[in-house]
């Protein structure tokens, strides 16, 4: 048994490679799963296609710290799911990570050159939670998620 944290693709791929070291929500992580290996699920929500249009056009451009991406990493698989959104696992466990303590956005700004967003919505990105240590399933596990921490039984998986 291991805590996931479901996280819409293609973010949750991006953090899988090394493209996206933190995940943005609008709340700490808890104290229980500071310093904690938890799996990354990949939601069922669709890409939108519009969405990795606009960070293909941003990591091009001088706005790319807007994303909080490694551009360098991120924009080699965004090209090629924005020609294939189906590329991508939806419904599946994709491995783990160990999450750090939790920082303000604001605190790390300097490491994307600017004031932190990942989405239009400001609320979600009040704390940066770091993700180091990644270990990936190949290939990645379907499963169902939750909003929020949820236990996945890895061990009925594999």
């Amino acid at each position: 048994m291991i805590p996931a944290l479901t996280v819409w693709q293609p973010w949750a791929t991006l953090i899988m490679i090394g493209a996206k070291p933190f995940e943005f929500r609008g709340w700490p992580i808890p104290r229980a799963y500071r310093g904690k290996r938890v799996g990354i699920h990949a939601g069922a929500h669709r890409i939108d296609k519009s969405e990795v249009a606009d960070l293909i056009l941003r990591l091009q451009g001088p706005e790319a710290w807007t994303t909080c991406l490694k551009p360098e990493l991120a924009l080699p698989l965004l090209k090629r799911v924005y020609t294939s959104p189906g590329l991508l696992p939806l419904s599946s466990m994709l491995g783990t990570v160990i999450l750090g303590e939790p920082v303000r956005s604001w605190e790390i700004a300097a490491v994307f050159g600017g004031v932190i967003n990942d989405s239009d919505r400001d609320e979600h990105c009040n704390w940066a939670w770091p993700v180091s240590d990644i270990v990936p399933l190949e290939p990645p596990v379907p499963a169902r998620g939750a909003q929020g921490f949820w236990t996945w039984n890895e061990a009925a998986h594999g």
